[in-house]
């Protein structure tokens, strides 16, 4: 059983290690994998915890192997992009404002609707979650871990209060998409005071029981985000100094 719990780590640590490297850009579809017996000296393992790894990334999407084919990076266009691990390694790899605008654009598909939810169907318990969230934004210094981790709670809790579980399910990918695209639009609109506010409107609405107001204020928040993308991303020249 020992033997078999250290195989298992073994390969989990390759298939972390490993999928950054892929996530990275280390690794790509033209340059492709070294062979299992370079990755079993690169890594220091045995080929039964190289070959568990390949089996975890093909099911995260971002290889494929296949006899006489061997092990190829899938586009990724392929790789499962909800799942949690995958999401952690797309922090590391300083995300292109492409897929800032991505996440922003499929944020404001889901939070503003999860806002109105929230106004329907959140109890006094996820309403306090929200209150509470807001209240370390308040107490929290600009451009601080504590104000980004104070947001993201804010936003994870709205997909709570909606009580929809698909939306809930989504909170890994929203953290994500948070965690990258407050440290942009943090720097470029450098407001402390009207992202509190703006998002106090948010929380009024949903305590007030005011599902378009919600929804409305929840839009507000994340458009003006992608507005503030897309301008740097046609504009790169005004800039420079904070994307």
């Amino acid at each position: 059983m020992a033997l078999i719990d250290r195989n298992s780590n073994l390969s989990q640590r390759v298939t972390q290690e490993l999928g950054k490297l892929i996530v990275c850009g280390d690794y790509t579809v033209d340059k492709g994998l070294p062979t299992e017996a370079d990755l079993c000296e690169q890594f220091g393992v045995s080929r039964s915890a190289v070959r568990e790894a390949v089996k975890m990334l093909s099911a995260k999407g971002l290889i494929s192997s296949r006899p006489r084919q061997g092990i190829r990076i899938l586009p990724e266009e392929k790789w499962n992009i909800f799942d949690p691990d995958l999401l952690k390694w797309l922090l590391e790899r300083s995300p292109s404002l492409k897929v800032v605008q991505e996440f922003l654009q499929l944020r404001i598909t889901i939070e503003p609707e999860a806002a109105s939810l929230a106004a329907r169907y959140a109890d006094e318990k996820e309403i306090g979650a929200i209150a509470e969230s807001l209240e370390r934004m308040k107490a929290s210094s600009a451009s601080t871990e504590e104000m980004l981790e104070a947001d993201i709670a804010f936003h994870v809790s709205i997909l709570y209060a909606s009580k929809n579980r698909f939306y809930i399910r989504l909170r890994n990918f929203v953290k994500t998409a948070l965690n990258v695209s407050i440290r942009y639009t943090s720097t470029i609109k450098a407001d402390r005071e009207g992202v509190v506010a703006d998002h106090t409107k948010v929380y009024k609405a949903i305590k007030n029981r005011n599902p378009e107001r919600a929804k409305n204020a929840m839009l507000v928040i994340i458009d003006e985000a992608l507005t503030f993308i897309e301008d740097a991303m046609a504009h790169p020249e005004r800039y420079q100094d904070t994307v």
